[in-house]
């Protein structure tokens, strides 16, 4: 009886114990932006905003992308517990074509590493003629 009343005093102590750690928590608006279709050269920068919803600050390690069409910029200063900030992503819209992204956030939250995913499309160059209009059937440049 003295084993069973002591495993429990040691659970419930194990618990308060825990449930008192300060841990960082962070929380994403959404993980995935769509750029949906863009002109060739448009402006690529979107924002993926945040939340830390733990009790302790929030520090970003590292954050890097998939490639390096794509640059994240990561905030320097740590979150206090209720604050909310953002990292800005910026894709490079002078490469034509679909593209699928992915940026690894790694920071000191209980959800440490958070993969983020940018996604949409690039129209080719248009090419305009004297007068500024679109040039139909351009020749390809040799």
């Amino acid at each position: 009886m003295k084993n069973r009343l002591l495993l429990i005093f040691l659970m419930l102590l194990t618990i308060s114990v825990k449930s008192q750690e300060k841990i960082a928590q962070v929380t994403f608006d959404q993980t995935l932006i769509d750029y949906g279709t863009v002109e060739h050269g448009a402006d690529g920068k979107k924002t993926f905003k945040f939340k830390n919803t733990g009790n302790a600050p929030l520090i970003f390690n590292r954050i890097y992308s998939s490639c390096g069409c794509t640059i994240p910029k990561k905030p320097e200063k740590p979150i206090q517990p209720g604050e909310s900030s953002s990292i800005d992503v910026e894709y490079d819209t002078k490469r034509t074509g679909v593209f699928l992204k992915a940026i690894t956030v790694n920071s000191n939250a209980s959800n440490s590493n958070i993969i983020l995913r940018i996604k949409g499309e690039v129209l080719p160059e248009v090419e305009l003629d004297e007068n500024g209009d679109p040039i139909k059937n351009p020749k390809k440049k040799k």
